[in-house]
């Protein structure tokens, strides 16, 4: 099959050519719990940089009692290697819906998908802490900083792409360094030779292009956890805005969506499945999902297809007879603490156009 740019699927969508940005067409997004290499979604805030495998080299610093310098090869052969399959999601997956409202300018549109799921390989983080001297007691306060390859500009400065997550997140079995994707070495545009995987929080924290972790006392001052991707009241705007009163993301919020159908698709009147994916944050997991196809006035559970890995997505299915005629499709989903979607998508609207988790609506007409 013919591929585009950075290899991907001929139906691959390039949000972006210069950084490499996009995602898969939602009706190839669900249909398996893992995504081939080849759709999954990219967001890049530089160039994806060349790296030498053989002269590769991680270092750990910071708060540790022993610093470590690593290559490739050593990290493969003197730590355990795991298996973790895992969901990824952008921060700003659905921002399309909030630009609908109100104009956010400067950002990617993103649909429905800016996500995917993967099934991952490498060695624990906590196990690479362990040989530096890191131990769990110190995870009450401290954090740990991931540093990347990659070169990005902001603000008339030049400099790498980081971020960072609490140690004691850092320290969970879940969080990898890893080096494969679906069976084989990371490509160059997912992080080639080393990346982290953060699961159920946002992907900016799943670094890509590893070169650097850091134990520390504070969260990291790098633009992209300190500005970039930052939660706002919907009334904030950017060129008034108190860049320290907004919530620094991490843990994803609770989601769900319909990939079978796109906004005023014509379907075939008689019985249709209605399909999609939904997501929680944290260690939580989808408890329920609704189905609707009037506009929210009346629902069903839909069935749902778990993966095995408490990390990955849940994928969903719902059958309606539909009489000839137009019909809104709206999904809502509900996690194991019971935290819901907002109904109104205006209450979730900033100026960023982060974690929109709105009841997801489609409109169709059955003919």
């Amino acid at each position: 099959m013919a591929k585009t740019l950075f290899d991907k699927h001929v139906d691959f969508g390039v949000r972006q050519a210069n950084p490499f940005n996009g995602g898969p067409p939602p009706r190839l997004l669900g249909q398996s719990h893992i995504t081939p290499t080849d759709l999954f979604f990219v967001r890049s805030h530089g160039d994806v940089p060349e790296v030498d495998a053989d002269s590769y080299r991680l270092e750990v610093n910071g708060r540790v009692s022993r610093h470590l310098s690593l290559s490739l090869d050593e990290i493969k052969n003197n730590f355990e290697r795991v298996a973790v399959n895992a969901t990824l999601q952008c921060a700003g997956n659905r921002r399309e819906e909030l630009m609908a409202v109100q104009p956010i300018p400067h950002e990617l549109p993103w649909g429905v998908d800016a996500i995917s799921h993967a099934a991952w390989a490498g060695v624990r983080l906590r196990d690479v802490l362990a040989v530096a001297g890191v131990e769990s007691e110190a995870a009450l306060n401290l954090h740990v900083e991931f540093g990347g390859l990659d070169e990005v500009e902001r603000l008339n400065n030049r400099f790498r792409y980081g971020g960072s997550i609490p140690l004691a997140k850092g320290l969970s079995p879940e969080v990898i360094l890893a080096y494969e994707m679906n069976g084989e070495p990371l490509a160059p545009a997912h992080g080639f030779p080393l990346r982290t995987i953060v699961p159920r929080f946002i992907g900016a924290r799943s670094v890509k292009w590893l070169e650097r972790i850091t134990v520390q006392d504070e969260p990291s001052h790098n633009y992209f956890q300190r500005k970039a991707y930052r939660l706002f009241a919907s009334n904030a705007r950017a060129d008034t805005v108190n860049w320290d009163n907004g919530m620094m993301l991490g843990e994803m919020n609770v989601t769900s969506v319909i990939c079978s159908h796109t906004e005023d698709e014509r379907v075939g009147a008689g019985m249709i499945a209605v399909q999609g994916y939904a997501l929680a944050g944290g260690g939580r997991e989808i408890a329920r999902v609704d189905v609707s196809s009037d506009g929210g006035q009346t629902w069903m559970h839909a069935e749902l297809f778990n993966d095995t890995n408490p990390w990955a997505w849940t994928l969903w299915k719902a059958n309606f007879e539909l009489e000839p005629g137009r019909y809104q499709l709206v999904v809502r989903a509900m996690d194991t603490s019971a935290n819901t979607q907002p109904q109104d998508i205006s209450q979730v609207w900033n100026f960023k156009g982060y974690m929109n988790n709105a009841w997801h609506r489609v409109n169709v007409e059955a003919r």
